[in-house]
C-alpha cells in the first residue's frame, strides 16, 4: 500500500522552501529504513489514525482525508483488496474524497478524536451510496467505529470541556468518567488524579505527545504537588483520552492513569474568545463552620477567572497560529480544627481562638502559544510555548493554626518542536522538547513551632485510649526550593508496508538534570505532651519531650542537584488478523541513571559504627562504641551501605504490552476486548535525596528525659538530654550542637543499593456494543503495583528486637546509634491491589441528535499495605509486616453520569451528577501484654447519607447571542453555573476507629452550593 500526499499548499510558490524539507525528508526517511527493526516508529499517543476497506465495481484508486478547517490533506492509495490507512493524522473535522472511475465522492464531515484508532468501510453496493448521483455526498454516521483494542478508557470532548459545569477550569475534572479514575479535589480544594488504588504519583499527562512526569515531587505531572493551580490552560485544549489501563507500548513513566491531550491549532479562518467567571461569599451558601459551633458571619471567598484565545491563518493552508492567556484570582475559606476529634474548648483561652475559618488567597497565570507549519505535501512542523506562574499562600484545613501557612510559588517553562514527515509506507516523527520547572513554598513567618500532643480517651463504646497531634502553631515549616530542567529528544517511526500490520518503534532520551533544598527544619519545632504536668495545671505547654530543627553538617550545602538520563525504546504491532480480530502486540524497556543515587558513598566511618564493627570518632575526639543492636536485626545493613561500587542502575525494566479485539458479529457492531501489560513508573528524586541530604543540612532530634513523663521515655545520651529553656533561642541550639560530635542528632538514611522501580500489572477484559449513536460497555479490570519506595525504621533494641519483650508495642525510636538519631533505611515494598468491575455508557452528540450523555459505574474492591499517600512506614520490623487492609483512597461503588443538550432559544444545558459510597480509614490498634501486639485496620465511615459517602450535582445553562453585524459566528455568552446543587455537605473529617464523623469539624470535600456566572465573547 502506498501513501500518496497532495495539499493546496503545493501550488504556492515556496520552492526552495519545499527543496529542502524535502532533502531533509529523504534523508530522515533512507536512515530510518537503513535501520530496520531499530528504527524509531510513529506513536499515536496524541494523533489519530484511520483505516479501513472500499467495494466497488471498477475499483477506488485512492481516498483522500482533507482537514476542512486547515487544509491539510493526506492521500493513501487503496491496494487490491480494497484496504486504505493512514496512520497519524492531526485530531479535527476530516472529509473524505473517493476516487472512482467516474469521479470523486466525498463524504460529509467527521471527527477524528485524540489517539482514536477508527475505521470506516464503504461498499458502493449499499443503496445509500449507488442511489445517490456521482455528486452526492456520503453520510458517515455509523459507518465510523473506534478499535480501542485492550484499554480501558473513555474520550472527553471539546463539548464536554467547554459545557459541563465546573469551578476550577482544570481540563482534567472530567477524567472521572473513565472507569477506575478519581479526581479528587481535597477539603483545600487542591486536585489531584488517581487510579484504582494507586496514589497521584504514578499518573502522567500527555501533552501532544510529551509526558509531564514530575521526577522529583509526588503530584505525578509538574506542578500539581499541593496546587489548586491548572496544569494546562484549559482554552489550548483541544480535547483529550483518559486511559485507566492496559495502554499501549508507546506510553511511558506510567503505572495508573495516563491521559493524552491534543492542544488547539489555529485554522484558516480567525477565531477568538475571551470569559470572565465569577463568584464570592453572596454568591454560595453557608459553610457548615459558619454555624458550628457558633453563628458567625460568612467568611470572604472570592473566584476570579478570566482569559481569552485567538488563532488563524499566517499562510493559509500554510502556517496557522494560537496562543490563550488563562488566569485565577482566588480567596478561599480553610478550617482550623483540633485533632483527636477534640472541641475547642479542650484548649486553654489563648488557643482557642485559633480554631474556625481563616482566608488563603492564590494567584495563577498560564500562557500557551502555538504555531502550525506544512511547508510541504510531505511535511508537518510544529512548535509551541508555555508558560505557568503561581503565587500566593498555602494554607490547608487542619491542626496547624493559621500563623504557619506558606508562601506558593510556581515557575513552569515547557516548549516543543515537532517535525512530522510522510513517505510512500511510513510516517517518521522526531519531538524535541524543553522544560524548566521550579517548585518554591516558604514560610510566612519565622521562630519557634509548638506542636501539642495528647492521650485521650476512646470514643465509647471503644475502651482505652488514643494519641495524636492536636494542634500546631507558631511558624510555619515548609521551605524548600525542587525542580527539574533539561532538554527531551524522541522520534516514532511507523512502517505500513506488510500487508495487515501497521509496525511502530520509536525511541526517546532525556537529559535533566534535578535539584532539591529542603530547610523546613530551619524553624524549630517543640512538641508537648499536655498532659504531662509535673508542676500542676491541665495543659503542659512549658515543657517539651522533642526538639527537631535542621543544621548543616560541617560546612554542608542543602542545596543537591543531580544529573539523570532517561531512555526508552519501544516496538509495537497492530496486527489484523482476520476482519474480526486484531492484535496489539508490544514491548516497551526503559532505563534510568541518577548518579547522585548510584555514585553516593556512606561516611566509612558512620557506616563501620552502624553496622557494628567499629567504634565511632567524632571530629572533636568523642569515643562511642559500636553499635551493636542490629547484630540480630531481622535485616543486613551491608545490603544499605554504598561505597560508591554496589549501585547499579536498575534494567530490568521490560514491559509486554498485548491487547486484543475480536467482533463478535460480521457488522462490527459487538468486540470482545482484553489485554495485559507491564507498566513501570519511577522513584521520586525526592525519596531517595534524603539520603544526601542527611549529610549535608540535617534534621536533628533531641529527646528530653522529663521525669514521670512514662509515655516519652528514652535513655540517656547525646540525643537523650534534659531539658533547658535555652533551647528555646537560636543561641542555645547553636551551643547544644558545639559540644557534641558533628551531625549528632541527625538522621542516618541508608536506601537499598539493590532499589527497583515500581510498577504494576494490568489485565482487562469486555464487551463493547454500538447501536448508532449509543456505544455500551461492560468489563472486568484488575490492577496490582508492587515495589512501591518506603522509608522504615532501621533501629533495634539491644538484642536486635523491634518491639519490647513485653507492655506497649513501641517503636524503638529511643534505641538509635547515639550520638546520631534514628536509622531509616530506604526499600521497596508498597503494593495495592484493585478490582474493577464496571459499566459504561456513551451516547454521541451530533447537530441532527443535539443531546449527550456519558456515564459510568464502577466497583472496586481494592487493598492497600501502606496508607494512600504513606512513604515512611516506621510501626513494623519490616514492610512486609504491614497487614493488607482496605484501600482507603478508593471508595468501592462510584456512578458518575454527565449530559448536554442543545434546547430552542440558542441555550444549552449540562449537568454532571457524582455519587459514590462511603470511604475507609486506617487505624492502628495497639495492645499491651507479653508479648504486646500491634496491628492496622481500615473501617468504612459512617457517610454523610443513607448509602452514599459522596454526592454532587453541578448545573450549567448557556445563552448563545448571536452578533451577526460583526460576522457570522460572532456571539456573546452568557452562562450560570449550580454547583453542589442540593448543597449536599460532603464532611471530610471521621473517626479511624469507630467509623463516626467527627462533630467538631465541619470541613468538607467540595464546596458548598455555588452559583458561578460567567460571559464571554467569541468570533
Amino acid at each position: 500500500m502506498k501513501l500518496l500526499h497532495i495539499t493546496k499548499a503545493d501550488f504556492v510558490g515556496r520552492s526552495r522552501v519545499r527543496a529542502a524539507a524535502v532533502a531533509l525528508a529523504w534523508t530522515s526517511g533512507a536512515a530510518a529504513l537503513a535501520i530496520g527493526a531499530t528504527a524509531p516508529a510513529h506513536a499515536q499517543v496524541s494523533n489519530a489514525s484511520l483505516r479501513g476497506t472500499v467495494k466497488a465495481e471498477g475499483g477506488v484508486s485512492q481516498v483522500t482525508a482533507v482537514n476542512v478547517d486547515t487544509g491539510f490533506t493526506r492521500t493513501s492509495t487503496v491496494d487490491a483488496d480494497g484496504g486504505f490507512q493512514f496512520v497519524s493524522l492531526p485530531v479535527g473535522n476530516y472529509r473524505l474524497e473517493l476516487t472512482t472511475p467516474s469521479g470523486v465522492r466525498r463524504t460529509d464531515e467527521f471527527k477524528l478524536n485524540v489517539a482514536q484508532n477508527a475505521v470506516l468501510d464503504f461498499d458502493f453496493s449499499q443503496p445509500d451510496i449507488a442511489e445517490g448521483a456521482d455528486d452526492a455526498i456520503i453520510i458517515t454516521g455509523s459507518r465510523i467505529r473506534s478499535m480501542e483494542g485492550g484499554e480501558v478508557g473513555r474520550n472527553i470532548s471539546q463539548r464536554l470541556i467547554e459545557q459541563l459545569p465546573q469551578t476550577n477550569r482544570n481540563f482534567m475534572s472530567f477524567a472521572d468518567l473513565a472507569p477506575g479514575v478519581q479526581f479528587v479535589t481535597n477539603e483545600s480544594d487542591q486536585t489531584s488524579l488517581r487510579g484504582g488504588a494507586q496514589g497521584a504519583n504514578a499518573v502522567n499527562i500527555f501533552i501532544d505527545g510529551i509526558g509531564q512526569k514530575d521526577y522529583v515531587l509526588k503530584g505525578g505531572v509538574t506542578g500539581q504537588d499541593s496546587t489548586q493551580g491548572n496544569p494546562f490552560p484549559q482554552l489550548a485544549v483541544g480535547e483529550y483520552r483518559v486511559i485507566s489501563s492496559n495502554y499501549k507500548a508507546e506510553f511511558d513513566q506510567v503505572s495508573s492513569v495516563a491521559i493524552t491531550a491534543v492542544t488547539k491549532s489555529g485554522t484558516n479562518e480567525f477565531h477568538g474568545e475571551a470569559f470572565f467567571d465569577f463568584t464570592n461569599q453572596d454568591l454560595r451558601d453557608r459553610m457548615p463552620s459558619e454555624n458550628f459551633p457558633r453563628h458567625i458571619e460568612k467568611i470572604k471567598t472570592r473566584d476570579m477567572q478570566f482569559g481569552g484565545a485567538l488563532g488563524g491563518p499566517i499562510i493559509k493552508d500554510v502556517l496557522h497560529f494560537f496562543g490563550t492567556y488563562e488566569g485565577k484570582r482566588i480567596v478561599r475559606a480553610r478550617d482550623v480544627i483540633p485533632g483527636l476529634d477534640l472541641a475547642p474548648s479542650y484548649f486553654p483561652t489563648e488557643y482557642q481562638q485559633l480554631f474556625g475559618p481563616q482566608n488563603e488567597t492564590f494567584n495563577e497565570n498560564l500562557y500557551f502559544g502555538k504555531l502550525n507549519f506544512t511547508p510541504t505535501s510531505r511535511d508537518l512542523f510544529e512548535f509551541s510555548l508555555k508558560y505557568r506562574d503561581e503565587t500566593g499562600e498555602q494554607f490547608n484545613t487542619g491542626i496547624n493554626a493559621f500563623n504557619t501557612r506558606g508562601l506558593a510559588n510556581v515557575k513552569e517553562w515547557r516548549g516543543l518542536a515537532r517535525w512530522e514527515h510522510t513517505g510512500d509506507t511510513w510516517v517518521n516523527d522526531l519531538k524535541v522538547a524543553y522544560e524548566d520547572v521550579t517548585w518554591n513554598p516558604r514560610p510566612v513567618e519565622f521562630g519557634n513551632v509548638s506542636r501539642f500532643n495528647a492521650t485521650v480517651p476512646n470514643t465509647p463504646p471503644l475502651t482505652g485510649t488514643r494519641r495524636g497531634d492536636i494542634l500546631v502553631t507558631g511558624a510555619g515549616r515548609n521551605f524548600q526550593e525542587k525542580g527539574q530542567k533539561g532538554w527531551q529528544v524522541s522520534d516514532d517511526f511507523t512502517y505500513t508496508g506488510f500487508e495487515g500490520h501497521t509496525f511502530k518503534v520509536g525511541v526517546k532520551a532525556k537529559w535533566i538534570t534535578l535539584n532539591t533544598n529542603t530547610q523546613n527544619g530551619v524553624n524549630p519545632i517543640f512538641t508537648y505532651n499536655v498532659n504531662y504536668n509535673p508542676g500542676g495545671g491541665t495543659f503542659n505547654d512549658e515543657i517539651p519531650y522533642r526538639m527537631e530543627f535542621a543544621a548543616p553538617v560541617g560546612n554542608g550545602d542543602p542545596n543537591i542537584v543531580s544529573d539523570n538520563f532517561q531512555f526508552g525504546i519501544y516496538a509495537q504491532d497492530d496486527w489484523e488478523v482476520t476482519d474480526r480480530l486484531t492484535l496489539n502486540l508490544g514491548l516497551r524497556w526503559d532505563y534510568e541513571r541518577t548518579p547522585a543515587f548510584l555514585d553516593y558513598v556512606h561516611d566509612p566511618a558512620i557506616a563501620e559504627f552502624v553496622a557494628g564493627r567499629a567504634s565511632y570518632t567524632a571530629p572533636n575526639g568523642t569515643v562511642t562504641p559500636p553499635y551493636m543492636n542490629l547484630a540480630n536485626a531481622n535485616f543486613d545493613i551491608d545490603d544499605f551501605i554504598s561505597t560508591g561500587k554496589e549501585r547499579k542502575a536498575f534494567t530490568g525494566a521490560w514491559q509486554p504490552r498485548i491487547g486484543f479485539s475480536y467482533a463478535l458479529d460480521a457488522d462490527k457492531r459487538f468486540v470482545l476486548f482484553g489485554g495485559y501489560g507491564r507498566s513501570y513508573d519511577r522513584t521520586q528524586f525526592d525519596f531517595i535525596q534524603q539520603e544526601l541530604a542527611q549529610g549535608l543540612f540535617a534534621n536533628r532530634t533531641f529527646n528530653f528525659n522529663n521525669p514521670g513523663d512514662a509515655l516519652n521515655v528514652c535513655t540517656p545520651s547525646a540525643t537523650c538530654i534534659a531539658w533547658n529553656p535555652a533551647y528555646l533561642t537560636p543561641e542555645g541550639r547553636a551551643a547544644l550542637i558545639a559540644g557534641l560530635p558533628v551531625g549528632a542528632g541527625r538522621e542516618l538514611r541508608f536506601i537499598k543499593n539493590d532499589l527497583k522501580v515500581p510498577y504494576s500489572d494490568q489485565f482487562s477484559l469486555g464487551v463493547r456494543g454500538n447501536f448508532d449513536l449509543l456505544d455500551l460497555e461492560v468489563g472486568y479490570s484488575y490492577v496490582q503495583s508492587k515495589d512501591g519506595f518506603a522509608y522504615v525504621l532501621g533501629n533495634r533494641r539491644p538484642d536486635g528486637t523491634f518491639f519490647p519483650p513485653s507492655g506497649n508495642p513501641d517503636s524503638p525510636f529511643g534505641f538509635g546509634p547515639a550520638p546520631f538519631g534514628s536509622i531509616i533505611l530506604g526499600t521497596n515494598g508498597i503494593e495495592t491491589k484493585a478490582n474493577t468491575a464496571y459499566f459504561k455508557l456513551t451516547k454521541r452528540y451530533t447537530k441532527a441528535s443535539p443531546w449527550s450523555v456519558d456515564a459510568t459505574y464502577t466497583f472496586t474492591d481494592a487493598e492497600e499495605n501502606r496508607q494512600l499517600g504513606e512513604v515512611f512506614a516506621l510501626d513494623f520490623p519490616s514492610i512486609d509486616d504491614y497487614p493488607w487492609i482496605t484501600a482507603t483512597g478508593t471508595r468501592k461503588h462510584r456512578f458518575v453520569i454527565a449530559a448536554t443538550g442543545d434546547i430552542p432559544m440558542g441555550i444549552t444545558l449540562a449537568g454532571k451528577f457524582q455519587i459514590a459510597s462511603p470511604k475507609y480509614l486506617a487505624t492502628f490498634i495497639h495492645t499491651a501484654g507479653t508479648p504486646p501486639q500491634r496491628t492496622i485496620v481500615s473501617t468504612k465511615t459512617e457517610g454523610n447519607g443513607d448509602l452514599w459517602g459522596y454526592r454532587q450535582m453541578d448545573l450549567s445553562a448557556t445563552k448563545y447571542v448571536p452578533i451577526k453585524f460583526l460576522s457570522e459566528e460572532a456571539r456573546l455568552r452568557f452562562r450560570i453555573d449550580i454547583i453542589n446543587l442540593f448543597d449536599d455537605h460532603n464532611f471530610a473529617s471521621f473517626n479511624a476507629t469507630t467509623g463516626k464523623r467527627n462533630p467538631a469539624a465541619y470541613n468538607m470535600e467540595g464546596p458548598p452550593r455555588t452559583i458561578k456566572l460567567s460571559a464571554g465573547f467569541s468570533f
